[in-house]
């Protein structure tokens, strides 16, 4: 027991060794908070609190519940492979496919990724004649998902106008081809699951008096129906409930437009009338300079639960801040910096560039190639998301279950086999007719299509035959062969990367078998065990049979099955993974859970970060200075920040004033490498968002402002001015002249705004 606890800090030890009690656990950046989920399920398990199965922890990614498990597997001699550890969609998946029958789903249900769904909408909108222009397909998805992050069926949403009311009946379309295809997206992983639970007590009775203890990392992260579903599994409001113990920090809830929300820590504190709230202040990431930036910039949060990170490892070096005066010599001040830090022995994997939009990685990654730096880019597409390795995934899919349309439309003639669009055409129209699936509607086309679609049901059928008793990975590199795709790429000139990933499949499904216990040898058809021969449980109550979702995949599934299942939920899996020699490059949201000795934050501008959208969006500058907060907290040892005077973004090029946030960074904690007065808007401190300005011809604030004349092609300071775009404004600074003449000018609702004279269109009121 000693063993087990002697590492942790009084708030660490008091957060472990909590009684069986609901408790909420606000942990910082760097404050060892995996530490203390795993050492408490550890404690609970030791102290006999508990057993391995009466523990549900659920996490926010793949990486997170893989490292919860290996260092569980470290500290008890215990078999973690029947844990309930895993993310939201991968104990839904679990559930769903152990009571299949009870959600009215095939037991072979497959599981769309984004991508894949966005393919069956396409198709929705297709085959009814949808306008995608006015009803852009991604649209639909969003307003598909965000109905069911609430918990929403298209039957119980109220529509507010006309476009409203048809994105509502294609969401019901939408569920009916899914139900039709035996596929489920990850949003209905989790809503078929809650679903399941509310409507039945004995199976929701059963999951509570199992699991005693639920333990939720990252809970800052959850949405509405995630949260529904853990007060549902915690017996919220009934008798016999477990105690839910969360722990998240709502100074890093950066997913808002992911339908994420702060309020659910608040929600839980007040609803689970929680008495134990434990900080997590000790901070072994950074030093003290980093954290004091970190800790004075989220103070100007409001509604926050409150707390202030702290450091042993002293004050290190100062945040350094550099102004350019363009994007390109931005880069290049980073390219020198880069270069100094590895001169002085730093890790290129350890050099972290951040930036607000993948739009402003472009310049920095040719001025990273011109120096021969090696450099990675996070926001790519994953393994399982490759062009190559999804029509794969799209043969597998249909060797396990053949009514999923999607798999059924990507590879039907790919590679070539000669089956056009007509013929398309004429197989939809016969499933449409026959209410069947694509694969089932084949026998019904008649001619020349009819024939070159049945031999490609043949040669589905053919893989399927011949590699009824082959063990997985066996399988994978028959049907990659069976299906053409090698040879495929064979033949295309740049196609040995492709063939490369592809030959990776059989590699990923040796791994898989491995991992998840199934044998080596077993079959990747053979159908899920009995109950007798898994030993699953039998629990019958009210004339109802129970089946306990204990056992490994390897009981419940196919090595076919959980092999697919596996590879949709790995691709929707977003969090990127650092370990490349290799300067690292990636977004502030994908930086989330990382951290770097030396991190360059890029493009602080107004209208960049924070972002111009922030402003129009109700807790939106809440949300950017959160981001912000991740940002410098992803930092060990060196922190850089910087932004430039102008920036060509989107083929524009833009004159900015610097970010708002280092009006709220402590002075004392920065070290400027270059003079901060470069220009009449930068040289305040007083920024103009702080300076409402009047519009034309007001009062005085104007008329004082008129005195400081500039040679700007004839325009002055006060002056009334219109724009195309931006409306009525007023001229509050100018400087240069000429054709270098630059304006700031205040257009009221739509901001300030610094425009180049000799290109802006303006016109004088």
């Amino acid at each position: 027991m000693q063993n087990l606890l002697h590492n942790l800090n009084d708030e660490q030890l008091a957060a472990v060794t909590l009684p069986a009690q609901s408790a909420l656990i606000l942990a910082g950046a760097g404050s060892g908070k995996t530490r203390v989920l795993t050492t408490r399920i550890a404690w609970l398990i030791q102290t006999g609190q508990v057993s391995p199965s009466g523990i549900l922890a659920v996490t926010f990614t793949n990486k997170a519940a893989k490292e919860m498990t290996t260092r569980l597997s470290a500290m008890l001699p215990i078999n973690t492979r029947g844990m309930w550890i895993g993310t939201f969609h991968g104990l839904c998946n679990r559930l769903l496919r152990t009571h299949h029958r009870d959600a009215a789903l095939p037991q072979t249900f497959q599981i769309l990724d984004s991508q894949d769904q966005l393919s069956a909408i396409k198709r929705l909108l297709k085959a009814n004649n949808v306008d995608d222009e006015k009803f852009p397909p991604k649209d639909v998805m969003y307003f598909i998902n965000g109905a069911k992050d609430q918990g929403l069926r298209a039957d119980k949403i109220d529509p507010y106008n006309a476009d409203e009311r048809k994105k509502v009946e294609l969401y019901q379309m939408y569920d009916d081809q899914c139900q039709r295809e035996g596929v489920v997206d990850f949003a209905e992983l989790l809503l078929r699951t809650y679903e399941l639970l509310s409507r039945n007590q004995p199976l929701r009775q059963h999951y509570q008096q199992r699991f005693q203890h639920i333990l939720v990392d990252e809970f800052q992260d959850t949405n509405d129906l995630q949260y529904k579903w853990l007060k549902l599994l915690a017996g919220h409001g009934e008798q016999g409930g477990g105690a839910l113990f969360a722990v998240g920090d709502d100074d890093q809830s950066i997913y808002a437009f992911r339908g994420a929300n702060v309020g659910n820590m608040s929600a839980f504190e007040r609803e689970f009338h929680v008495k134990n709230l434990i900080k997590l202040e000790q901070n072994y990431r950074s030093h003290g300079h980093i954290l004091d930036a970190a800790n004075v910039l989220i103070a100007n949060n409001s509604k926050r639960l409150g707390k202030n990170l702290r450091t042993d490892a002293g004050h290190g070096e100062p945040v350094r801040v550099y102004e350019a005066s363009s994007d390109l010599a931005e880069a290049q001040w980073i390219i020198e910096e880069t270069k100094n830090l590895i001169a002085d022995g730093a890790s290129r994997s350890e050099i972290a560039v951040l930036y607000r939009s993948n739009a402003q990685s472009r310049v920095i990654e040719h001025a990273l190639f011109s120096a021969g730096i090696p450099y990675h880019v996070y926001g790519g597409l994953r393994y399982f998301q490759r062009a190559e390795v999804k029509h794969a995934i799209a043969y597998l899919q249909l060797m396990d279950n053949p009514h999923n349309d999607s798999a059924f439309l990507r590879v039907v003639n790919f590679p070539t086999r000669g089956i056009g669009l007509r013929s398309i055409e004429a197989l939809q129209a016969a499933a449409d007719q026959h209410r069947v699936s694509l694969y089932a509607a084949v026998p019904y086309v008649m001619g020349k299509a009819g024939s070159s679609l049945g031999g490609f049901v043949k040669l589905i059928e053919g893989a399927r035959f011949e590699t009824q008793q082959m063990a997985l990975p066996e399988l994978v590199r028959v049907v990659l062969e069976a299906s053409g795709l090698l040879a495929h790429y064979q033949t295309e000139k740049e196609g040995a990367d492709r063939i490369e990933n592809l030959e990776q499949m059989v590699s990923a499904a040796t791994q898989f078998v491995a991992e998840e216990g199934f044998g080596q040898g077993a079959p990747a058809h053979l159908g899920p065990r009995s109950q007798e021969q898994s030993g699953l449980p039998v629990v019958n109550e009210d004339g109802l049979e129970i089946l306990d979702a204990d056992a490994p995949l390897a009981t419940v599934m196919s090595p076919l099955s959980a092999f697919l299942s596996h590879a949709s939920l790995e691709a929707g899996d977003n969090q990127a993974t650092a370990g490349q020699e290799a300067v690292q490059m990636m977004t502030v949201h994908s930086a989330k859970g990382l951290e770097f000795n030396n991190v360059f934050i890029t493009g602080l501008e107004e209208g960049l970060f924070p972002h111009e959208s922030s402003s129009r969006e109700d807790g939106g500058v809440e949300e950017e200075r959160r981001l912000m907060y991740v940002a410098i907290t992803r930092a060990r040892q060196r922190l850089y920040m910087c932004f430039a005077q102008t920036r060509m973004l989107h083929g524009q090029t833009r004159y900015n004033m610097k970010s708002r946030f280092f009006d709220e960074l402590p002075e004392e904690s920065l070290k400027w490498l270059s003079p901060k007065v470069q220009s009449h808007w930068f040289a305040n401190k007083k920024t103009p968002w702080d300076d409402v300005v009047p519009l034309a011809g007001s009062d005085n604030a104007i008329a004082q402002k008129i005195a400081h004349k500039s040679a700007g092609a004839g325009w002055r300071i006060g002056e009334s001015v219109a724009h195309g775009k931006f409306g009525e404004g007023v001229i509050v600074n100018i400087e240069g002249s000429g054709t270098n003449a630059r304006a700031q000018i205040n257009f009221g609702s739509s901001g300030m705004k610094v425009l180049d004279l000799s290109i802006a269109k303006l016109e004088r009121i």
